[in-house]
């Protein structure tokens, strides 16, 4: 099982236009779709369209809209009730895949509604295998609420604890990586980049990213999975570093690419494949969820042909 929390989920609204986005300026749509998003809940997607046991977390209003286009997802959920609904983000398209991103901050999270988001995660994290702790913080909670989720799940099942994974960013991310609360991060090279205050040399990116990224593995975090967009990702772990480079496609939407990026390497993971492999799977569904329209992410049918080889960095 691999539990996914998301702890400021968001209903996902794509504008397709038919030309680039000028600003200022009317422009016409071609069409709209709404998704449940998040980034726990694209998580659980990939995996449980790929027939892995994976359940979403979340915290929902009863009367909530979201609580229907979940439903309709078929993604396996446990529903915290709460009173405030989810905040909507817009995600504005074109036709060549170039995406503009509005996101909401949403009302806040009440510390009562916290205490049961924190004690839902840990009754379902019994006997789990991964915990994801995945997107923003709500407005409400402290940056170290993701921190105080793992305490509390590691606090309760001790040395049958799940594996963390933590793909969040800003003062969050920097919390969970002070505390040395996991055993993988997901940033992308521009959260990287923050996190560590450092630079990407865009003369040698690859090079860069596996600097920056030794700063904190394995001294502050066990494993990095850093995604580079359009260029592929990198894994870094206290042994080794990998670089694999994306497939050229078509890009539709960037909208859950991350997300289904760290799905593939818990898929592979799962399967007992080596980092250079989980790696590849990384990417191979990333570049996947690139190419299909809105936020949905891949199911294996959607996979395009194998990536290349893994690359030491």
């Amino acid at each position: 099982m691999i539990v996914t929390v998301t702890a400021n989920p968001a209903l996902d609204r794509t504008v397709t236009l038919v030309a680039p986005l000028r600003t200022g300026e009317v422009q016409t749509a071609v069409a709209v779709r709404e998704d449940a998003g998040g980034k726990g809940v694209n998580v659980s997607g990939v995996l449980s369209a790929a027939g892995v046991a994976t359940l979403a977390v979340l915290p929902v209003a009863a009367d909530d809209p979201y609580a229907a286009v979940i439903r309709a997802a078929g993604v396996p959920v446990r529903v915290v009730p709460v009173e405030r609904h989810v905040r909507t983000n817009l995600a504005l398209t074109d036709a060549d895949g170039e995406t503009t991103k509005i996101n909401l901050i949403g009302a806040p999270l009440t510390d009562t509604d916290a205490r049961a988001l924190t004690d839902a995660v840990v009754a379902a994290t019994e006997g789990a295998d991964w915990l994801v702790l995945a997107g923003s913080l709500p407005a409400g909670v402290a940056d170290t609420y993701y921190v105080e989720i793992v305490d509390a799940v590691r606090e309760r099942w001790g040395a049958d604890a799940p594996r963390i994974a933590v793909d969040t960013s800003g003062p969050a991310l920097r919390a969970v990586v002070e505390s040395r609360a996991a055993d993988l991060v997901k940033p992308n090279d521009e959260e990287l980049a923050e996190l560590a205050g450092a630079v990407i040399d865009v003369d040698s990116p690859r090079e860069s990213v596996r600097r920056i990224a030794q700063r904190i593995v394995p001294e502050f975090a066990a494993s990095a999975l850093v995604t580079l967009g359009g260029a592929g990702a990198a894994l870094i772990t206290a042994e080794e570093a990998w670089f694999v480079a994306a497939p050229r496609i078509r890009v539709a939407s960037t909208v859950g690419a991350g997300d289904s990026s760290l799905a593939g390497y818990l898929l592979a993971e799962r399967a007992g494949l080596d980092p250079a492999e989980r790696l590849r799977s990384a990417v191979r569904h990333g570049s996947a969820a690139a190419a299909l329209p809105g936020t949905r992410v891949p199911a294996p049918a959607d996979l395009g042909p194998a990536v290349s080889a893994a690359l030491p960095l």
